[in-house]
């Protein structure tokens, strides 16, 4: 269903979080859930994998992960501010160890000067707190940005599953 390497990095964050007795959740703009789709791929992730929140619309990211409507307005939905309030928000509101989240741009349309098309925020909570990171990818096309932003994902769960 994924590309191999995905598949990996699933598997990996499954391994890891699994050893290690954590759970986890998603909360996912500009992907759709690929990010949770992903990790229920492996046998076994439900052991770890309590939830994913798709929160395309503002309103959901407010209503479901409890980001304030004035965090939004006033960085915008595509912001590091928003990304780790969507990350604190899923682990809170789901109980889980470690929560991820992405919120972003994947075209074709929708970018601006500010914001183009391919800017992609994480966010990765944990109990350590709230790690961040910012990728331009390009307008590389809807599909490849969001895959891209897929491994991006998977790659900071594996690595605070590492550190929990």
């Amino acid at each position: 269903m994924f590309p191999e390497d995905i598949q990996a990095l699933a598997d990996a964050v499954i391994g890891a979080a699994t050893a290690r007795g954590l759970t986890v959740a998603t909360a996912e703009s500009c992907t759709g859930g690929l990010v949770a789709a992903a990790l229920t791929a492996v046998p076994g992730s439900s052991a770890v994998v309590d939830r994913g929140f798709v929160t395309y619309s503002n309103a959901a990211k407010t209503q479901m992960l409890g980001v304030p409507a004035e965090l939004i307005d006033r960085n915008g939905a595509v912001s590091e501010p928003v990304a780790r309030a969507m990350a604190a928000g899923a682990r809170d509101l789901a109980g889980v160890d470690l929560a991820v989240s992405i919120t972003g741009i994947a075209g074709p349309g929708g970018g601006s000067a500010d914001k183009p098309v391919g800017l992609v925020h994480f966010g990765c909570a944990s109990p350590q707190g709230v790690a961040h990171a910012v990728h331009r990818f390009g307008d590389l096309g809807r599909d490849t940005v969001r895959l891209a932003s897929v491994r991006v994902a998977l790659q900071m769960l594996l690595d605070a599953a590492g550190s929990s």
